[in-house]
């Protein structure tokens, strides 16, 4: 029913291979290994008397105003209370609100974060696969549809292609599901991550396309990546009110309500925008070093390289044997989709990285 998950995959792949050395670089997972910041952490722990009373699904207003803030300073759009939702992370959004939706037929990036696919398989739904290749400049454009989809997901800046779209791009895919009448929700959270211009959001493409109310169209993100908080499991879903109307009532059901401590600390951490940007400037130097090493182009976000190479699995098996971990990325598409490309993730501070991507260089 559910393909193996890629790091499953990848632990049978390795299985047996012994590192030649014991000091192991894992640029296979998209965990940021900075320290979440101190005033995060100090809400976390100022607040944890509030463990004694259950957490509401709608979350807390003060969080959902924090988000609304954060979309505000970051987009210049004003959201009302009923066009956001605050969520345990994204993964959980992405998982369920296909089950909630019921499509017929999901669209969406290929190769791609395979909760899309599990979810699509979850709800019962056909699979249309979007392939991105160095052709399309990892891009997905509306020509791949059939036209009988009724749910696409679109991902930018891309995981793990790390393409974005430009606006007007993202213009054609709101007009296009108007057109249609497609429901279409844009995976951004790696919109914070970004190197110099900022990627523009799909809300920000539905105002400049004059659908002001969201119609159809859903945006979601996370403070994952952008406070170096994983753990704290938070993030929204915004847009559409009708659409969320429904899913808080459906959301009630699944039971993925917030904790209130990581709530509190949620809101303190979405709040505050400048230590964003020292992350910002630990990935901009790891970029730097990537490409001294490697001699790739850097990205115009998110903290992965995606890296071409003869053979992914060869290459992977190589560098795993130099103590260096990285993802095929076969492994994250389908129907031939990553074949040749390893994922490698920049999550490391920069004498760790240069020492890993030196390491790759070798095998190259």
């Amino acid at each position: 029913m559910f393909e193996k998950y890629p790091f499953e995959k990848l632990n049978e792949l390795l299985e047996g291979i012994v590192p030649e050395t014991d000091r192991h670089y894992i640029l296979t997972i998209g965990e940021p290994q900075f320290q979440t910041p101190r005033f995060i952490q100090k809400a976390l722990c100022d607040n944890s008397a509030l463990l004694n009373k259950y957490p509401k699904t709608a979350g807390e207003e003060s969080l959902k105003e924090a988000l609304i803030g954060f979309v505000k300073r970051r987009y210049d759009i004003v959201l009302q209370k009923n066009q956001i939702l605050p969520t345990f992370g994204t993964r959980e959004v992405l998982f369920n609100f296909p089950l909630f939706l019921k499509p017929k037929k999901t669209a969406f990036p290929n190769p791609f974060y395979q909760i899309y696919e599990g979810a699509a398989v979850a709800a019962g739904s056909k699979i249309k696969y979007l392939p991105l290749t160095k052709e399309n400049g990892f891009k997905n454009t509306l020509s791949q549809l059939d036209g009988d989809e009724d749910f696409i997901i679109i991902n930018t800046p891309n995981n793990p292609t790390a393409s974005v779209m430009n606006m007007d791009e993202l213009i054609k895919w709101v007009e296009y599901a108007l057109e249609r009448d497609i429901i279409m929700l844009s995976d951004e959270c790696y919109s914070e991550l970004y190197i110099d211009e900022k990627p523009p959001s799909i809300l920000e493409a539905c105002i400049k396309a004059g659908n002001e109310d969201f119609k159809n169209i859903l945006a979601i993100n996370s403070i994952s990546k952008r406070s170096s908080a994983p753990g704290l499991r938070s993030g929204y879903i915004a847009g559409d009110a009708k659409l969320l109307k429904n899913y808080l009532q459906f959301r009630t059901y699944v039971g993925c309500a917030s904790p209130l401590p990581l709530q509190m600390a949620a809101k303190e951490a979405w709040s505050e925008d400048s230590h964003v940007e020292k992350f910002r400037e630990e990935y901009r130097k790891n970029f730097q070093i990537a490409k001294e090493i490697l001699g790739v182009e850097i990205p115009k976000a998110t903290f992965y390289i995606w890296l071409e190479v003869d053979d992914d699995i060869e290459f992977t098996k190589k560098a795993w044997k130099k103590g260096v971990k990285v993802m095929p990325g076969r492994f994250m598409g389908r129907e031939g989709a990553g074949k040749g490309y390893v994922r490698i993730a920049l999550v490391y501070d920069e004498k760790a990285t240069e020492e890993a991507l030196k390491i790759l260089k070798e095998l190259l």
